[in-house]
């Protein structure tokens, strides 16, 4: 299992309607986790906030590779910031409908998220108890990605990325960074779209 899969499971397993787990939010945490496992695997390095694909060995999970695939291969490299948004497009429905393939998900009433007209929840297998024991050891990257998608539950680590590790630590930052800007970018709307109800209401 890769983060982006286990960051999915918790924030479904933790997501409820009282308390949801934003689709736009969840989607960039997720690119920004797969980059993560990129850099981890050795394909991909970064030059300061600039993806450099790496000849590193070949990544077996099918979501990861198709990432991967996705990187800009020749100088001037993409900016994590550009990648984050471009590949973090609806990218949970894709994760959900990998885990629902795999048989990760199944149907319940409890989950967060639909499928058509059915929730899904996390299904009792090896990936969602890997996923569990991952996030109840408070692994700091699953933490701080968490925390990042407003997860339920989530909490910023007690201890960080190691400061050796730049590119995890500058993956975070800007996964942080665009997060606040779609909540941003949200209110915007919610502003515009009172203000033009408000027109047609009169006075």
């Amino acid at each position: 299992m890769t983060t982006a899969k286990d960051l999915f499971i918790i924030a479904l397993h933790l997501g409820s309607p009282d308390r949801p787990v934003g689709q736009g939010d969840l989607s960039l945490t997720l690119a920004g986790a797969e980059l993560i496992d990129l850099v981890s695997a050795g394909a991909i390095t970064l030059d300061g906030d600039r993806i450099v694909p790496d000849r590193g060995p070949a990544v077996d999970d099918r979501l990861l590779a198709e990432a991967a695939a996705t990187l800009e291969g020749q100088a001037p490299y993409e900016r994590v910031e550009d990648w984050l948004w471009r590949r973090g497009r609806d990218l949970a429905g894709a994760y959900q409908s990998a885990l629902e393939e795999d048989g990760v998900l199944s149907q319940g009433r409890r989950g967060r998220f639909r499928s058509g007209a059915d929730r899904v929840e996390p299904a009792d297998t090896p990936a969602r108890r890997q996923a569990l024991e991952r996030w109840e050891g408070g692994e700091p990257v699953l933490a701080a990605l968490a925390s990042a998608a407003g997860v339920p539950g989530g909490r910023q680590p007690q201890d960080g990325p190691s400061s050796e590790d730049e590119a995890v630590t500058t993956v975070l930052l800007t996964v942080g960074d665009a997060v606040m800007e779609l909540e941003a970018v949200r209110q915007r709307r919610a502003i515009e779209n009172a203000a033009f109800a408000n027109v047609w209401r009169g006075p």
